[in-house]
């Protein structure tokens, strides 16, 4: 019990905290959104695959880093487009179809690596953004720009959802997308920007693995944060605030585990450690689920003019 109070009191534990919940900061943002207008994008594992080796892959070519973050949200962009196409469009399986869109933006993101390097073993490295050592707030500063923008995405998504004109479009179209229709507007074009918007977010979730927390993209450094994502949105009730405490919370477990296995004194075997924060994070989840309130609209394929 002292190695944990000795572990809470540590400036680099809760710097560790913020840095490993930034990708899912960025992450959660991007279902949620997708999830608001009623679509369920389980494409993010592969989206934050493809954004972590487009981003890299551009800042090792010469771009500048927040150059290499913009080619990661196209990245992004673009399979979001491709599931909007699948699953707005053609009103196809949204689990299908996002499940397809990882496996494809993974399979095409490896071979692009193993194209570009192929007599590589040890993979390159860029110089990735530096923390922000000039701002006067402590664990912050530890931080990179990155890290900063997660955090001021979370009050910007939640007045464009609660306090604007395309926000109340957006979680209507999720609710009730016949009324949407009655209201003229477009419910195909709404889901399609919100798909698009959402899964360049997760471009960018891949993007900060690769330009800030490492230096380099090598393969599974993803890592199931996208599924956790997925989860964390349940998690939070869709609600951008509880999201960011979602990730928080099991960015929290997770560094614990890792300085707890760290510790000389640790007396359970390492196994017990990585599965600490998955467990505490499905008590969680089951606990908040059973309240939570979905948007009515989510994984129902919409038409216009049927009823």
């Amino acid at each position: 019990m002292s190695d944990v109070f000795d572990i809470l009191g540590n400036a680099a534990f809760w710097v560790a905290v913020l840095r490993i919940a930034t990708p899912l900061i960025f992450g959660t943002l991007g279902v949620l959104l997708c999830e608001r207008a009623g679509v369920l994008n389980l494409g993010i594992e592969g989206i934050m695959v493809a954004g972590a080796f487009a981003g890299w892959l551009a800042v090792y070519g010469g771009a500048p880093l927040w150059i290499g973050v913009a080619v990661a949200a196209l990245a992004g962009a673009a399979f979001g487009l491709l599931h909007a196409l699948l699953t707005v469009g053609l009103a196809l399986s949204q689990h299908v179809s996002g499940l397809g869109i990882t496996l494809l933006a993974t399979a095409l993101s490896y071979y692009g690596y193993r194209v570009s390097f192929p007599k590589v073993n040890t993979p390159p490295t860029i110089t990735p953004f530096a923390p922000m050592d000039s701002l006067p707030i402590p664990i912050l500063s530890a931080q990179t720009q990155l890290t900063l923008l997660a955090l001021l995405l979370v009050p910007l998504l939640a007045y464009v959802l609660y306090r604007s004109p395309l926000g109340l479009a957006l979680r209507m179209v999720g609710e009730n997308p016949q009324a949407a229709e009655g209201q003229g507007v477009s419910v195909a074009a709404v889901r399609t920007s919100a798909i698009v918007a959402g899964s360049a977010l997760m471009g960018v979730a891949g993007a900060f693995l690769t330009l800030s927390a490492f230096n380099a993209f090598f393969f599974n450094m993803v890592n199931g944060r996208g599924w956790i994502c997925v989860a964390l949105v349940v998690f939070a009730s869709w609600r951008p605030g509880k999201a960011l405490l979602g990730a928080l919370l099991f960015a929290f477990f997770d560094a614990l585990q890792l300085r707890l296995q760290q510790s000389g004194d640790a007396v359970l075997p390492y196994q017990i450690y990585l599965m600490l924060p998955y467990l505490l994070s499905i008590l969680a989840l089951v606990l908040v689920a059973r309240k939570a309130s979905y948007p009515q609209a989510l994984m129902k394929p919409y038409r216009k003019g049927e009823r």
